[in-house]
C-alpha cells in the first residue's frame, strides 16, 4: 500500500494535467481523462495517513481533502457546463492543494521538534 499511493497520485496527476490541457482543444475524451486522473489524485490523498494529531494538521488535512473533491467536481463541470466555468473550480482546487502541499510538511516538521 505504501508504494501504491504515490504511484496512484503520480498517474492521476499526469492524467489530470493532460486532460485539462487537451480539453481546450475540444477533444471529446479529455473530460474523461481528467476526471479519472482527478479521482486517482483524490483517492491517493484520502488514503494518505496523517502523521500527527494537532488541530492545525487536522484542519490542513480537511482542506486537502476538500481540494481533492474540488478537483473531481471540476471534472463534472467539464461534462455538464459548456463554457469555461470549470476553470474557476480548478483554480480554487489548485490553490487549496498548493497551500496544503507546503503547510502539511511544515507542520509535521514542527511537531517532530
Amino acid at each position: 500500500m505504501k508504494q501504491l499511493i504515490p504511484a496512484l497520485f503520480a498517474v492521476g496527476a499526469l492524467m489530470a494535467l493532460v486532460g485539462a490541457a487537451v480539453f481546450i482543444t475540444g477533444w471529446v475524451y479529455a473530460p474523461y481523462i481528467y476526471t479519472i486522473g482527478a479521482g486517482f489524485v483524490a483517492l491517493a490523498q484520502i488514503n494518505t495517513p496523517v502523521r500527527g494529531k494537532s488541530k492545525t494538521l487536522k484542519r490542513l488535512r480537511i482542506q486537502q481533502i476538500f481540494g481533492a473533491i474540488a478537483l473531481v467536481l471540476t471534472g463534472a463541470f467539464m461534462f455538464f457546463t459548456h463554457g469555461n466555468d470549470w476553470i474557476a473550480c480548478l483554480t480554487i482546487a489548485a490553490i487549496l492543494e498548493l497551500y496544503t502541499a507546503f503547510r502539511i510538511p511544515q507542520e509535521e516538521a514542527k511537531l517532530q521538534q
